[in-house]
């Protein structure tokens, strides 16, 4: 997390929060989802539902479907983080 500055939080969900975010090594700006589970915490199957969201994000490659670009696991705050792309107008649609 040190690598990106919380810009405001987008949205929140049963199991995550989403920010919009500015990696501060290229100024890029992105979503970045935070899971609200500690991965310690999870069973074995959680887990692997947790990896196979990554997996399918990653290898999805269409211009009508936000890019996911890295995920990694904060260890301030015990979560996956899931980077993907920023929509400027919110959504895809507009």
């Amino acid at each position: 997390m040190e690598q990106f500055e919380i810009i405001e939080k987008l949205g929140e969900g049963a199991y995550s929060e989403v920010y919009k975010v500015l990696r501060i090594t290229d100024n890029i700006v992105y979503a970045l989802k935070k899971c609200k589970f500690k991965i310690e915490s999870l069973n074995k199957k959680e887990i692997m539902n947790s990896l196979n969201e990554v997996r399918i994000l990653a290898s999805i490659d269409h211009k009508n479907v936000i890019s996911y670009k890295e995920a990694f696991y904060d260890k301030e705050s015990l979560s996956l983080c899931i980077i993907m792309e920023y929509a400027n107008d919110k959504d895809l649609y507009q």
